[in-house]
């Protein structure tokens, strides 16, 4: 059924051992018609930062749903025309030092920051710093899909986040980049939280993934001294694939480097850390599927060996990398 953003919800699959987290909801049909504004500007400082808004018509409704998803916040926002701002008042009420990666998918609309104006498309997403004044402009209305995105976490990616605000990731930018990235953030809504179909750090390092590879990813080639970084970390994959919850994080820690520079390194051969953990998973998968010495071993034993501990999960990633079921793998 669709939602409230007129799409329908991601496919949503609760993994053993993840821990949904709480939502937070806010709704301007709590108050009064008269108080609905002033209510909606508390929602948005309690639940965002403090920023300031004013209605683009008589009227206002609004609503505002957060969850806190690993080391990010994943937050939607359904409202009226509205424009919404941040000046050096409402930055000196707050100690706030997150960038938003912010997407509408119904409307385009407008934002500015830092000299830079552009108008985002529908589907499209982009960056703001909440360190420094920006304005957006909502005439069409809000329906969108807004991620807090801690500033310590996002330097672990980009080194230098405030060359890419109010710069829209977009269809045929950034070598397809800015595309992979909204398109992943368009589904990284509060029910995924609430709900998660993978561990939250390997949603969230994907999302890293893809964030740096839009910001422009590496330049040129990886240094000589670490060319051999995602080989190193292919044998640690391999070595480490029973483990459910396998991060980027793990993996470079075990190489002793940054994941940063685990990430970097595999984006110079345009691979993402959740694509290789998943092309892992699948080729050993059909090894053993294959094998008659492992004849007797169920699917899903087979399955919880490379780390997918849910059945029809592994059903459908195999479908979806070798086009059949792991039972039509299995020797005849």
């Amino acid at each position: 059924m669709p939602d409230a953003f007129g799409v329908g919800p991601p496919e949503l699959l609760i993994v053993p051992g993840t821990t949904p987290c709480p939502i937070r909801h806010w709704s301007t049909d709590a108050v009064a018609p008269a108080q609905r504004l002033d209510y909606w500007v508390g929602a948005i400082s309690e639940g965002f930062l403090s920023m300031g808004a004013d209605a683009m018509r008589p009227g206002f409704n609004g609503s505002l749903t957060s969850v806190p998803f690993g080391a990010i916040s994943l937050n939607q926002v359904q409202a009226d025309p509205q424009r919404v701002w941040r000046t050096r008042r409402e930055i000196a009420q707050s100690a706030d030092r997150n960038c938003y990666l912010i997407g509408d998918l119904n409307s385009a609309w407008r934002v500015r920051q830092d000299g830079h104006v552009a108008t985002v498309q529908p589907g499209n997403f982009v960056m703001v710093d909440s360190r420094r004044p920006y304005e957006f402009a909502f005439d069409e209305g809000v329906r969108c899909v807004s991620l807090e995105l801690p500033l310590h976490w996002v330097t672990q990616w980009i080194a230098a986040p405030e060359a890419h605000v109010a710069r829209p990731f977009r269809r045929g930018a950034e070598g397809g980049w800015g595309d992979a990235l909204a398109s992943f953030a368009r589904a990284l809504r509060p029910a995924v939280g609430a709900a998660p179909p993978l561990p939250a750090p390997l949603i969230v390092d994907q999302l890293g993934a893809l964030l740096a590879m839009a910001c422009g990813g590496p330049a040129g080639q990886a240094p000589a001294d670490r060319s051999g970084l995602p080989e190193r970390a292919v044998d640690v994959i391999r070595q480490r694939l029973a483990e459910p919850g396998l991060t980027g994080a793990d993996v470079a820690r075990s190489l002793g480097v940054s994941v940063r520079t685990l990430h970097r390194h595999l984006a110079a051969r345009q691979i993402t850390f959740a694509g290789l953990l998943l092309a892992e998973r699948m080729r050993v998968a059909r090894q053993m599927l294959t094998s008659p010495h492992l004849a007797r071993v169920s699917s899903a034993e087979i399955g919880r060996r490379v780390g997918l501990l849910d059945p029809s999960h592994f059903i459908r990633l195999c479908k979806r990398a070798h086009g059949v079921t792991p039972a039509q793998l299995r020797p005849r």
